[in-house]
């Protein structure tokens, strides 16, 4: 089914990148926005707009029947969900094919399956992907999380089945601390995701964050897109994205797209979907699955070549993947800078008014962004005000380009994080490519020394 009209339901820049890709197919948007962002970009240029409600996210971007009001008032046939807000809810995706709707994104049961990472870690078993050691589902009492420890050797991370972002987990040293810390991280679970149910790990000492990029069409078909390296993180919030990863080779890049391609055919997957690991020692461990778009997609489309949004969309019309596996090819190196709307010192929120907006450009510079000059920066939702892409046919051809068109980017008004990734370009480290999740925590604690 031709899809002719898509409903947003989402804000900033990804809400502007989906219009774009959708204005290309020659599909109109529908723009579904809270009061706060009457003014968004993303609001301005779609074909209908239509308020979902307040500032606040619960009363406007995730209030479900506001939002499948909208689609109805509008005329819009599909919902395209972006990612954050409502793209991994199962409950949401099912009510809008409940209401003859096109969900843009995985069937529902999948969106359920990937979402309770105790779920995703027995279904990643059984579809051969490879592990971190742990409890075999949640741990039910401290007698089995201290057999569980002793087995597999301390320190043990302990997780919420529920949610992310860090809350929910603790890294356990040694058995006199085991019990204080589940009783903190079940807590904590409860009060963020209201489900205190937990899982242990083996707490990886170094790794790297490497995630691969796949495609299903939902019919027994899917390719993998190769991989990212997302290591760069502050509480454990990505702040720059590259692919290839700097320490991946391309029998290894082969071997485990292969292996998580054919995982993703096998549960009929549909859509865009990203499997992620801890990588250490050569080895890699499945962590999570997220069943969306993510924010660091522009560097996959940088070194394939592929629209990602429009993939979504053609698989959600039915047409099926574009490409096969042997057609993908994957040229060059690609990073992307999350630019904040924050103090780099303090990561202090720093919204307000875009007082002057200059945007780099040239061959290969990419910016996604809402920002425009007079624009004001609201303050209820997510910091990040753009994203800088740029690519070349190398890595240092891409960091190259990457300092001249941090040179060049102006947002006046407020605090930015583009200082921060000007001081990382000049790092030796991360120059070379070696770093690892705790690398970024340790280098800005030695920028306050």
């Amino acid at each position: 089914m031709a899809i002719e009209k898509i409903l947003i339901a989402n804000r900033g820049e990804i809400a502007l990148r989906i219009h774009r890709a959708c204005h290309e197919m020659g599909i109109k948007t529908v723009a579904a926005h809270s009061t706060a962002d009457a003014d968004a970009m993303h609001v301005r240029l779609a074909d209908q707009a239509v308020c979902i409600g307040p500032p606040p996210a619960g009363e406007s971007y995730l209030n479900i029947p506001n939002i499948i009001s909208a689609a109805e008032i509008s005329g819009a046939d599909a919902i395209h969900p972006g990612y954050g807000f409502l793209s991994e809810n199962a409950r949401f995706a099912e009510i809008v094919e409940s209401h003859n709707l096109i969900w843009i994104g995985p069937k529902p049961e999948h969106i359920r399956t990937m979402g309770d990472k105790v779920e995703a870690k027995r279904t990643a078993a059984a579809l051969g992907l490879p592990l971190v050691p742990g409890s075999d589902g949640p741990l039910k009492d401290v007698e089995q999380a201290r057999r569980v420890a002793a087995e597999i050797g301390y320190p043990v991370l302990i997780k919420a089945a529920s949610g992310g972002g860090g809350r929910g987990m603790k890294v356990v040293p040694s058995e006199d601390q085991l019990e204080s810390l589940i009783g903190q991280a079940q807590s904590e679970a409860k009060a963020a995701f209201g489900d205190d149910t937990v899982y242990m790990e083996k707490y990886l000492g170094n790794p790297r964050h490497i995630e691969f990029q796949i495609f299903g069409d939902g019919r027994g078909n899917a390719i993998h897109l190769g991989e990212r390296d997302c290591s760069l993180q502050r509480r454990h919030q990505k702040v720059l994205e590259e692919a290839p990863s700097p320490v991946i080779s391309a029998e290894q890049r082969e071997e485990m797209g292969s292996l998580v391609a054919r995982a993703m055919a096998e549960m009929g997957y549909r859509g865009a979907g990203t499997i992620e690991f801890l990588y250490e020692d050569g080895r890699f461990y499945f962590i999570e699955m997220n069943t969306r778009l993510q924010v660091e997609h522009p560097v996959t489309e940088a070194i394939t070549g592929l629209d990602l949004v429009r993939e979504q969309i053609r698989i959600a019309e039915g047409k099926g993947l574009t490409l096969r596996q042997e057609d993908v090819m994957f040229r060059g190196h690609s990073i992307e800078c999350r630019i904040n709307a924050e103090d780099w010192k303090t990561f202090a929120p720093s919204p307000g008014l875009v007082k002057s907006f200059h945007a780099p450009g040239g061959m290969h510079v990419r910016v996604d962004s809402g920002l425009y000059a007079g624009y004001k920066v609201p303050p209820y939702y997510d910091s990040m005000i753009a994203k800088l892409i740029v690519y070349g046919q190398t890595r240092d051809g891409a960091l190259r380009r990457l300092r001249r068109a941090l040179e060049e980017f102006v947002v006046e008004g407020m605090k930015t994080t583009i200082p921060l990734h000007q001081a990382l370009l000049d790092d030796p480290d991360f120059q070379k490519g070696d770093y690892t999740i705790k690398w970024l925590e340790e280098w800005l604690a030695r920028q306050k020394d």
